[in-house]
């Protein structure tokens, strides 16, 4: 018969590892606390602290840190893939304007409709907008603006797009021009507080100008749409898209600083730039608008 002596080793080597000792109360509330409100910023920056906190527990509330983070990849896959469209659209609305009396009779108007869906594999966009402004009852600006794009997500990162956008503006020479696009997108940033898209690819413009001549040209066309949130309650914007080609080349850009308000509600100051290389005869090349309006999120 062995002796008892020689196997007590064997078994405390065969025996199963002491279990790890349990997590603090107070670093387990904050976890569940941070994972309850959804907000991944928040569950990593409490994650980051906790094992610096509690270094023996370091490796456990990873565990804790991964699993929240699978399953809530899994689900937001399944949202995407099962949601009616209406469910994942989401917009904003801008309305801003001025009027004065007296000395000059002005009226300024503008309106922006900014809408979007991010479904599983496809994104789309549409935007509207209208600027009108006259002094005496005479039209002084008249720019009008309808764009969609749809995007086709080939991984996280890369995707297809098509674009098709229709503008008039009679003070900067045309009455209808007309934009069509496809072409690459990448995302080079989207981590925290900054997001980063690049776009490029050939497009097709038909121009109808105010003089009566037409114009239908190959371009290249080009964008950048950057986002910063300075802070919960700020966040600076800025757009910029180009159309490069032999005859007219145009290029606008946005730049416009978001502060919320309350709730949905939200001031937005911007400042837009249009240059166009070879306007009409009597026509500068760069026309800037400045609003300050609200918007509503929705």
């Amino acid at each position: 018969m062995p002796n008892p002596a020689l196997l007590l080793p064997l078994g405390l080597y065969f025996a199963e590892p002491p279990p790890e000792p349990d997590l603090p109360i107070e670093i387990r509330t904050m976890l569940e606390e941070a994972m309850a409100s959804g907000n991944d910023g928040d569950v990593a920056t409490v994650v980051k602290y906790a094992r610096r906190a509690a270094p023996k527990h370091s490796q456990q509330i990873a565990d804790i840190a991964s699993r929240y983070t699978s399953e809530r990849s899994q689900n937001n896959t399944k949202m995407l893939r099962t949601a009616s469209f209406g469910a994942l659209l989401k917009g904003r609305a801008e309305i801003g304007g001025w009027i004065n009396s007296g000395n000059s009779d002005t009226l300024g108007i503008t309106g922006v409709l900014d809408l979007s869906r991010e479904g599983y594999r496809w994104r789309h966009k549409l935007k509207l907008q209208a600027d009108y402004q006259e002094n005496n009852g005479i039209p002084s600006r008249e720019h009008y603006l309808a764009a969609f794009e749809p995007n086709y997500k080939v991984d996280d990162k890369l995707y297809i797009y098509g674009a098709a956008q229709y503008e008039s503006d009679p003070f900067f020479g045309y009455h209808d021009r007309y934009s069509a696009s496809t072409g690459a997108g990448y995302t080079v940033l989207a981590r925290g507080p900054v997001t980063l898209d690049l776009e490029l690819g050939p497009a097709f413009r038909h121009t109808v100008f105010t003089a009566g001549n037409v114009e239908r040209n190959l371009a290249a066309r080009g964008s950048v749409d950057f986002d910063w949130k300075l802070t919960p309650a700020l966040t600076l914007r800025q757009d910029t898209s180009a159309y490069v080609q032999a005859a007219n080349s145009t290029v606008t850009s946005l730049t416009a600083v978001d502060a919320k308000l309350l709730g949905p509600l939200s001031a937005r100051f911007s400042y837009n730039i249009q240059y166009e290389s070879l306007p009409p005869v009597g026509r500068v090349n760069t026309d800037t608008t400045g609003r300050a309006a609200l918007v509503y999120a929705f």
